[in-house]
């Protein structure tokens, strides 16, 4: 149960009087959807407070604030993301401190029909030109081997998390393919990428946008980890609101999308590691379902680092709902169609991969 919510409210009003001057405005929850955090609307001032639960990235209270204020004031030139308005650093009544961001009147994806409009605010937010001061954000040499070393980290949760033989067989040969793809020579293009760009992230907007929502994770690595994480099986089937299966045309549709809508050099460079991304991008979902299983039963309060996934933090309704698409993702049968995808990719997938 989300316990520390009236906490966290009682908090943000007290913020909200004495260092931005804002008083007597109604402060409501929306419900709570999110591990990560907790998401409160500023009566009818058109904003939004988000409240961090945990850093994902195991950063300090203030570093994670100041990391995800860089997140979206960083593609906000994208015209797809919420615009940043304050941030309110941590204290007494906000120990991981909040974000106040543009509140998006909008509805959750519909699938397939908004794979296009998915495809253009990641081909939007892709497209923006790089900074020469990278920091604070993640800017690592080499985007395989870290978002390898992340996936090598969470894999140590697999022998705790009581998987199916079957399950766990697939997910180390999977393990050994993503090695082989590391020791490749080449690498991927490197851009601005939102990596937690799931579908249940976006709002439609009134004007017909879908808005990413979410971006404490962004960083700077190759884009074919957002076109994956945007339609596996394992990300389109975990909001409810917008779950869907998509078909092998389907993404490759979504592909060619984005592929006709980033520039010419991005596009050539991206299309060798779609389904390479793909394998990867599945491997850290998957792995990082193991390590939920496990730090999920944990005691909030005995967590040794800001990332903290322990169930307490969140509604039980949520929780019950995370615990169902874990236990999916990592059944046998479900991991071996999903990774049919790259072990033996239909036509129509490959289409956009051979374009």
């Amino acid at each position: 149960m989300n316990q520390a919510l009236p906490s966290r409210i009682d908090g943000v009003r007290a913020a909200l009087a004495a260092r931005l001057s804002v008083d007597g405005e109604t402060l409501q929850p929306l419900a709570d959807t999110g591990l990560a955090h907790d998401h409160i609307v500023i009566g009818e001032t058109g904003s939004l407070v988000r409240i961090p639960k945990q850093s994902q990235l195991d950063l300090r209270a203030d570093e994670n604030l100041e990391y995800q204020a860089a997140c979206f004031a960083r593609a906000s030139a994208s015209g797809h993301v919420p615009r940043l308005h304050e941030v309110l650093m941590p204290d007494a009544a906000l120990p991981m401190g909040a974000l106040i961001v543009d509140q998006i009147k909008g509805r959750p994806l519909r699938l397939p029909d908004d794979l296009d409009a998915m495809a253009d605010c990641l081909a939007a937010i892709h497209a923006l030109p790089l900074d020469d001061d990278h920091a604070p954000l993640k800017n690592p040499p080499d985007t395989l081997a870290d978002t390898f070393t992340e996936i090598l980290l969470q894999s140590a949760f697999i022998a705790r998390a009581g998987l199916h033989p079957e399950s766990e067989a697939q997910i180390r040969v999977e393990l050994q393919a993503a090695g082989r793809t590391l020791a490749q020579a080449d690498r991927p293009l490197t851009t601005l990428i939102a990596f937690d760009a799931h579908p249940g992230n976006y709002l439609m907007d009134e004007a017909g946008r879908a808005i990413l929502v979410d971006l404490e994770k962004a960083r700077y690595g190759a884009p074919g980890f957002d076109l994956a994480h945007a339609s596996l099986y394992t990300s389109t089937t975990w909001d409810l609101e917008s779950r869907a299966v998509l078909s092998q045309d389907q993404v490759a549709g979504f592909h060619n999308a984005w592929l006709s809508a980033v520039p010419d050099e991005l596009a050539a460079a991206t299309t060798p590691w779609l389904m390479p991304l793909r394998q990867m991008m599945w491997l850290w979902s998957v792995t990082w379902c193991t390590k939920w299983k496990v730090q999920s039963l944990e005691d909030a309060g005995h967590s040794p680092s800001t990332e903290n996934w322990s169930a307490e933090l969140s509604d039980d309704a949520l929780i019950a709902h995370v615990a169902d698409r874990v236990h999916d993702y990592l059944d046998p049968e479900t991991i071996a169609q999903v990774r049919m995808d790259w072990a033996e990719p239909d036509a129509t997938i490959m289409s956009a991969s051979a374009l």
